[in-house]
């Protein structure tokens, strides 16, 4: 903020201000351009904010990243991305299958 209470040219999102002009009638389009200007910036604000298009968002952006580390960039399997993710798989499954073993023989029950 300037000494006489203005503001210096770098707020962000904020276009720099124009003289009004002194016609009533160039004033009122003004207004109504902004009025306008304003409710499509809502309703754009209100889409966004919807449970439904942020779950399509995360969704969308989750299968890119999937289809990025899976894919090369012209369009074939990373084999040894997928083989290395099977084979964790299935070592968190073998590892929970033996830890349930363990537990039912603990409590003997088979």
């Amino acid at each position: 903020m300037t000494t006489d209470g203005s503001t210096t040219g770098g707020e962000s999102g904020r276009r720099p201000e124009a003289p009004l002009p002194g016609d009533p009638a160039a004033l009122e389009r003004l207004i109504a351009r902004r009025r306008q200007e304003l409710a499509a910036t809502i309703d754009e604000l209100v889409v966004r904010a919807h449970p439904r298009e942020i779950a399509r968002r995360s969704t969308a952006g989750a299968r890119s990243r999937v289809q990025a580390f899976a894919t090369t960039a012209e369009g074939g399997l990373r084999i040894e991305r997928l083989t290395a993710v099977v084979g964790a798989v299935l070592a968190l499954l073998a590892l929970f299958t033996l830890a349930r073993r363990r537990d039912r023989r603990r409590d003997g029950t088979r």
